[in-house]
Order: structure tokens, then sequence, then C-alpha cells
């Protein structure tokens, strides 16, 4: 709230930064903040662009489909689990460098394994689902942002759905119910879509704590890859039920 009581001469005209007030300090904390949120941004596209094109050549390659046809497949679809715990349990250890490379990497295997959708559903439906899915994470995304809701007490309730899932898809495994195949997509959906918002705010709030320290590198490779996650899941389980297949 601004102090009216200030002397009129601190003040620029039309109410522009001052020498000695909280104005400046706030344009160049903005300006970091933006330079921040759009370093996790960009990474976290060039991911995503990375395993789609190493998807896509992998799906139409021999190499790629002997791969996928063979038992070097489990070690491809697990891969993304290992990089992930590698990342997040080495995050204090590792050098930002180091992180980073991991994000490539866990974006090429990523890619490996995503490679199979282009064999189950056809290429329209995947791009189709795709755009659906961007234009939706920009607008989760820009929401969590821009809030001034605080979205805090839904990390649990979402964490907790994410794990229900999991829980779900192995049991339908064994039951091979196509209606709860239906639920489990949409409630996955769902769940990575409130996922978005809440990593959005959570991100943003975090620059403030590691603003100036040599933290922010890492935690940009981080939280790139937590909203690299949340995109690819929402795309997958929306896909799954509004993909047309082969």
């Amino acid at each position: 709230m601004a102090d009216w009581n200030d002397p009129q001469s601190t003040r620029s005209p039309f109410g522009g930064a001052t020498i000695n007030g909280d104005v400046i300090g706030n344009a160049a904390r903005d300006e970091g903040l933006r330079r921040y949120m759009l370093g996790i941004y960009n990474y976290m596209a060039s991911g995503v662009l990375l395993s789609g094109l190493i998807a896509m050549v992998f799906a139409y390659t021999s190499f790629g489909i002997q791969i996928m046809s063979s038992p070097l497949r489990l070690v491809v679809m697990l891969a993304p689990l290992g990089f992930v715990m590698a990342m997040s349990f080495g995050f204090n250890r590792m050098q930002a460098s180091t992180l980073k490379l991991l994000f490539w990497a866990f974006s090429a295997v990523m890619g490996m394994s995503l490679s199979t959708i282009f064999l189950v559903y056809t290429q329209t439906s995947i791009a189709t689902t795709f755009f659906a899915t961007a234009g939706a994470f920009a607008g989760l995304s820009l929401y969590g942002y821009t809030t001034k809701r605080s979205l805090s007490a839904m990390g649990a309730f979402l964490t907790m759905g994410v794990f229900g899932i999991l829980l779900a898809i192995v049991l339908n495994m064994f039951l091979q119910s196509s209606a709860l195949g239906l639920t489990i997509s949409v409630l996955g959906v769902l769940v990575f879509a409130g996922l978005t918002a809440w990593d959005t705010q959570r991100l943003r709030d975090t620059y403030f704590q590691v603003q100036g320290t040599a933290m922010v590198d890492k935690v940009i490779v981080m939280g790139a890859l937590s909203l690299y996650l949340d995109f690819i899941n929402m795309f997958q389980f929306l896909l799954s039920f509004l993909g047309n297949r082969r």
C-alpha cells in the first residue's frame, strides 16, 4: 500500500522509481523473477521438444522398433524413473551442470519410452491432443503464476491423488476394466492439471527464497523437470481417452 505521507520530493513523476524507495527493488525483483520463470519454461519446453523428436525417430526407424520390441523395452520404460530419483535425491550434492546433463538424458530416454504412442494412436489424434494439452498447460500455469490465492493446500491432496492413480493403474493391469481405465484417465488429467497450477505457484514462491544464491540454476532445472512431468502426464492421460487408435 502506498504511503501518502512520503514527501513528494522523493517521488518521480507519474509514480516512477525513487532512489531510496521500494519501487526500484520491486522492479529488479520482478525482472529477476521473470528471468527465473522464463529459464524454467525454456528448459521444460526444450525437454518436451527433445522427447518428441526422439519418440518419432524411435517409432519410425528399424533401430528404435527393434529396441522397443526387445527385452530392453522394460529398461527404457523404467529408466526415466531412475533419472528422476537420481536428480531428486542428489539435488543438494550435484552441481547445476550435472543436473542439466541428467535432465537432457532424462528427456531423451523419456522420448524413447513415448515412441510407442505412435504405434498405438494416429498421428492426427496425437497432434490434436498435444496442442490441446499445450493450451491447457499454458492457461493453468498462467493461473498458478498470477493468482493471489494460495494453492499450498492442494499439494498434499494432489500428491495423494498421484499415488492413488498409480495403485489403480497397477490394479487395472489385472482387472483389464475399460470403465476403470477411463476413470483413471479422467482423474489423471484433473490431478496433473491441478499440479500444473500448484507447481507453478510453488516455483514462483521458491524464487524469493533462492534469489541471489547459487541454488537458482539448480532450482530452475528441477522446476523444469516438475513442469515437464505435469505436461507429459496430462498429455498421456488425455490421449488415452481422446486419441483415435490405429
